[in-house]
């Protein structure tokens, strides 16, 4: 079997195993928290720093439901100049936690994409969104998935032990998450 066909079977195989009562307690949680018009947040490094901004531009434009509120989501990875600031003038792990303490909210959401769980600057956002906020957390990992697979209250797996299936596979739960939303929008 060549790489291309190797790589595509086992993405296959990991979104086969993909638990779907984990991602529709995802989707039954950001529902609760589009009723309650909470701020969603998203954070993110390297690959699902990509995947925290695509997440946000489809929470808030491919949910829109005519007549309806609409989903109010962040993804902290977007704004460059305080990522460097908060990295440089205090430390990298700072990134996330500091801009949550401006602009989080109680009860608010954090959504986490990350392969390994195990980021310092994620797992101290995770800290401070929870600890000051009382936030709840939901997490996209790999398997077995580090320190925010054990923190989060909602936990997606994707089970490979290949960093790009982890990565594809947080996209496609993004779209099946985020798809299913507006599904569900639509119909209350």
């Amino acid at each position: 079997m060549d790489f291309v066909d190797g790589y595509l079977a086992g993405l296959e195989a990991a979104i086969h195993k993909l638990s779907r009562q984990d991602v529709s307690a995802v989707v039954e949680a950001l529902l609760v928290a589009w009723r309650a018009d909470r701020q969603i947040f998203i954070i993110g490094n390297g690959g699902s720093a990509a995947t925290a901004s695509h997440m946000m531009n489809d929470i808030n434009k491919l949910t829109i439901s005519p007549g309806k509120r609409r989903f109010r989501g962040i993804a902290l990875t977007d704004n460059m100049p305080l990522i460097t600031a908060w990295g440089n003038d205090a430390a990298f792990a700072d990134v996330f936690a500091e801009p949550l303490r401006n602009l989080m909210r109680k009860g608010d959401v954090l959504v986490v994409i990350s392969a390994s769980g195990n980021s310092p600057n994620l797992v101290e956002a995770v800290r401070v969104a929870r600890t000051e906020f009382g936030a709840q957390i939901i997490g996209f990992t790999g398997d077995p998935g580090g320190k925010l697979a054990q923190q989060a209250d909602l936990v997606v797996r994707v089970p490979s032990p290949e960093l790009g299936h982890q990565e594809d596979g947080h996209l496609i739960i993004n779209h099946v998450v985020c798809n299913a939303l507006a599904e569900r929008m639509r119909s209350e």
